[in-house]
């Protein structure tokens, strides 16, 4: 059986997150004492314990990508299997580099963590946020974008009629009525501060490419690029796409449509969103990873 490895990107955080993970495995223990010290954190306290910091970019993107890694780590070490790909949306992308061998697990949590930072970085002086559009055409929410203009832009190609879209705040409240009057389902504000995908964080490009440059190993197995929905496999190519991934909306249901012929299921690391999504866009099975019981299932498949 050949699997489609995923990765959950920012959002799919939880306290609790790995908790079950780290009560049950010396290996998941040994892998947040890597993390802790690559960043000086504590990720026992920012995962399992009530904080403000768990939804802080900076702190939300090591502490995802940790969560993804141990999941996928432990049904390696209790499953062979094949695949051709891994998938990761947005932040997931860097969780599916991991996976791919272009970072041990130090690299990938400093990297995302300066990433978390150079984010926030490009709106200290403004409010961004993103907003989830269910319900119409993708051609249609392009348009009403455009034509608005407004900061606002298509960043995350999830499923047929679900769109999230990108921008300034205000300017994307504001937009809320005339996609409603178009026609669609539902329209909810996200609560974010940065916003992801868009030609807002362009200051953030060139500082991350000079970290990629630092981090990246010349190859690795291959990983399905969120700017072109195509596979790329080597540090040359990613430090042409994941720089302008900031930049460039997420073309995720192109990506597992590319792809899915390759194949006979998918697997999710750390969560179950992309589960949900995949619901609307492939017939092939996506099995959770999220905690120990789930690790049993997906390994006995």
């Amino acid at each position: 059986m050949k699997l489609g490895l995923l990765f959950p990107g920012q959002g799919s955080q939880f306290v609790g997150m790995g908790k079950d993970f780290y009560d049950n495995s010396v290996k998941a223990r040994e892998m947040f004492e890597i993390a802790s010290d690559a960043i000086n954190v504590d990720f026992k306290k920012l995962m399992f314990e009530e904080n403000e910091d768990l939804n802080k970019t900076e702190f939300t993107q090591p502490a995802i990508l940790l969560y993804s890694a141990v999941a996928y780590e432990l049904f390696k070490e209790n499953k062979d299997f094949e695949y051709n790909f891994s998938l990761g949306h947005s932040l997931g992308e860097f969780s599916a580099l991991y996976s791919a061998g272009a970072l041990d697990l130090a690299e990938a949590i400093r990297l995302v963590h300066q990433r978390g930072k150079l984010m926030n970085e490009a709106f200290k002086d403004k409010v961004g946020s993103m907003m989830v559009v269910l319900g119409l055409d993708d051609e249609k929410v392009e348009e009403i974008s455009k034509k608005s203009n407004l900061q606002v832009w298509p960043a995350n190609y999830n499923s047929d009629g679900q769109i999230v879209i990108a921008g300034i705040r205000e300017d994307l409240e504001k937009l809320e009525p005339v996609l409603k009057e178009a026609g669609a389902k539902r329209v909810m504000l996200l609560n974010m501060s940065v916003a992801s995908h868009c030609p807002l964080l362009e200051s953030a490009v060139e500082p991350l490419k000079s970290l990629l440059q630092e981090y990246l190993k010349d190859e690795f197995n291959p990983v399905v690029s969120n700017v072109t929905a195509k596979k790329y496999s080597t540090k040359q190519e990613a430090l042409e796409l994941l720089p302008i991934q900031l930049t460039k909306p997420v073309l995720y249901k192109q990506s597992v449509k590319n792809y899915e012929d390759e194949a006979d299921m998918f697997i999710e690391f750390g969560g179950k969103v992309l589960m949900g999504i995949n619901r609307k866009i492939t017939k092939k099975k996506t099995v959770p990873i999220t905690d120990m019981k789930s690790l049993e299932k997906a390994i006995s498949l």
